[in-house]
């Protein structure tokens, strides 16, 4: 048994990695959060107040910043886009990652390794090297600046980290909940949908809080891919950013980039339970 000494030490050296983590914790908290804070005080401010004072509270609340970046600055324009790209497309990775990742944990097939792995290897490739080849498979395949177009290569994107996900979650679910259901004369189909789908829902929501993220903050795809009219909301920002150079307009630049951020926020604060849950199940069981 550890004597005295021993035991102090140890507790010791406890309290310091606690001391020092927790440090650690509320140094990272302030850096993320003080931005956040920074960003929403100054679109609440005049442009003046944001040159003069940046640091300073605002002397009044100017929530007209807001209405002036989602009408005369099309904000609300990219927003919408934003939504629909981004809403279609985790539908589709959802749908079809779920149920790759189902046959890759329940079924044995010829293959099922390589097909497994090759989602793996996805995860691992740059997608900037894949930007000029897919720029001309688009092109060839006339889905350059269109919505269906940029909604298909954020599925694709997205599948590779959905399916590595899902697949060892899947595992984790029982297998007697299935034969049952197969025993009762339930099919596959129905089996995995009103059955498997279900009692995979942390995992759901924590994957797919994942991919809405990515996609949502998505820039590289959309400006090599959607160069047309209908922008999403991160280019949209960008040329917002680029034209207040010449306008000074930093309150509705501030503005807009807050209005791109509550989504994100929201969802998270929202469903931060459910990824918790999801992202532990998988040790827990």
């Amino acid at each position: 048994m550890p004597g005295p000494a021993t035991a102090g030490r140890t507790g010791g050296e406890g309290r310091v990695l606690n001391v020092f983590s927790h440090g650690v914790l509320v140094i990272w908290a302030l850096m993320v959060t003080l931005p956040l804070l920074w960003a929403v005080m100054s679109s609440l401010k005049t442009d003046n107040e944001i040159l003069t004072s940046p640091w300073g509270l605002p002397n009044s609340l100017h929530f007209e910043n807001w209405s002036r970046a989602w009408s005369k600055s099309n904000i609300g324009d990219y927003f919408l886009n934003t939504v629909v790209v981004v809403g279609c497309s985790l539908f589709g990775t959802m749908l079809l990652g779920s149920m790759a990742a189902y046959v890759l944990a329940r079924f044995e097939f010829p293959g099922k390794r390589i097909v497994y792995f090759t989602f793996v290897g996805g995860m691992s490739f740059p997608i900037i090297l894949a930007l000029v080849p897919l720029f001309y498979v688009m092109k060839n395949m006339a889905l350059l600046n269109t919505f269906h177009g940029l909604i298909l290569v954020y599925i694709a994107y997205s599948l590779p980290f959905t399916v590595f996900f899902l697949t060892s979650f899947f595992k984790t679910l029982p297998t007697s909940v299935a034969e049952a259901a197969m025993l009762d004369g339930a099919s596959q189909t129905r089996t995995f949908f009103q059955v498997m789908l279900p009692m995979a829902k942390p995992g759901l929501i924590s994957v797919g809080i994942f991919n809405f993220l990515g996609q949502w903050n998505q820039y590289m795809l959309p400006t090599v891919l959607n160069t047309g009219d209908n922008k999403v909301l991160t280019q949209g920002l960008v040329e917002l950013a680029a034209s207040q150079q010449y306008r000074g307009d930093w309150s509705a630049l501030f503005a807009g980039l807050v209005l791109a951020m509550l989504p994100v926020l929201g969802v998270y604060i929202i469903f931060q339970r459910q990824v918790q849950a999801g992202l532990t199940a998988g040790a827990l069981k």
